[in-house]
């Protein structure tokens, strides 16, 4: 997947049409569906893939996943109005020439009926239509933890990315959630939800590390979800991402918060100039994505670097790093 171009005139079409007929930008959803649409469906797809073709010759990947339960179900309304936003300072600003975006969803596979919704690789406005069909649940289980390591496992094994296959550049997966995962990737739930049969259940930072050979791995705590400042939570994601845990303090900041870290994880930019370039976009976003991005925009070179006499890949788990953009010498 992958062909076509982004048209802001026809985001904006949509958005005209839904508001003259009372439609929904969440129409699956909203028509009190309980089950997954089979377009997001994960169970039996072999690979979700972004390929580079003639209109984008060198594509990067780039996933949104939302965790839909609870308060957070509220967050793919939001980047959904805000698409123009992302796309524009993706694009407009230079940021990444031929992005491929895959949007999905997050619930908790031990009781929700919908745990896991994955789209395809779009780089035109099916992606919006992809954000329709997620069904905003609502669920969990109440217990501070959520099935995202059944998301990560299913990237990490899932999905097919010519950024990296042909070109050795990760693409980049963010979580938008304010939970853990739980401890491990479980045989039963990925033979239900995905069609898997595993030999034995996968420790969540196994998985982790597996995925993180091929993605740049984001987790976004927004502001307004239910463990905002839980250190539980904060420390459990610090100790698994570093710095690309990712905490904002305004919910409607996300697309700006996304489009920055893949300006400063690409170097297109530094903090200072996405700064600049919020503002030349109209957005007022900047004073939280600043205060997110701090330590993210002074992580150092994501190039490579010569360790003891070898060459090492920030990023890459055999070299001891924790892909958190530090240079470790």
């Amino acid at each position: 997947m992958g062909s076509g171009r982004w048209s802001t005139d026809v985001y904006d079409a949509a958005t005209r049409m839904r508001a003259a007929t009372g439609a929904s930008a969440f129409a699956h959803s909203d028509s009190g569906a309980r089950e997954v649409h089979d377009a997001l469906n994960p169970f039996g797809v072999t690979m979700r893939e972004s390929r580079d073709n003639d209109e984008h010759p060198e594509s990067l990947a780039i996933a949104v996943l939302f965790d839909v339960t609870g308060s957070m179900r509220t967050v793919p309304r939001i980047l959904q109005t805000k698409l123009p936003s992302l796309l524009g300072l993706l694009l407009r600003k230079g940021y990444v020439a031929h992005p491929h975006i895959m949007f999905g969803a997050i619930g908790d596979a031990t009781c929700d009926h919908a745990p896991l919704q994955i789209g395809q690789f779009e780089s035109d406005n099916r992606m919006d239509e992809d954000l329709g069909r997620i069904l905003l649940e609502g669920g969990g289980g109440g217990q501070q933890t959520e099935s995202y390591e059944l998301a990560m496992y299913f990237m990490a094994r899932h999905t097919s990315i010519d950024c990296f296959e042909k070109r050795g550049r990760k693409g980049y997966l963010f979580i938008i959630g304010d939970e853990m995962a739980y401890g491990r990737v479980k045989r039963r739930e990925a033979r239900h939800v995905i069609g898997d049969d595993l030999g034995e259940d996968i420790r969540t930072e196994a998985i982790l590390a597996e995925l993180k050979r091929r993605y740049h791995v984001y987790y976004i705590l927004p502001a307004g979800s239910s463990y905002v400042g839980d250190a539980n939570t904060t420390g459990y994601w610090r100790d698994l991402l570093g710095q690309n845990f990712i905490e904002l303090d305004d919910l409607d900041a996300v697309c700006e918060t996304i489009g920055l870290t893949i300006g400063l994880g690409e170097e297109a930019i530094d903090l200072e100039e996405g700064l600049d370039d919020l503002v030349a976009v109209g957005s007022t976003a900047g004073a939280s994505v600043s205060k997110a991005l701090a330590a993210v925009g002074t992580g150092g070179v994501r190039g490579a670097l010569v360790v003891g006499g070898s060459l090492a890949i920030p990023g890459d788990p055999d070299a001891g790093d924790a892909d958190d953009g530090l240079i470790r010498l």
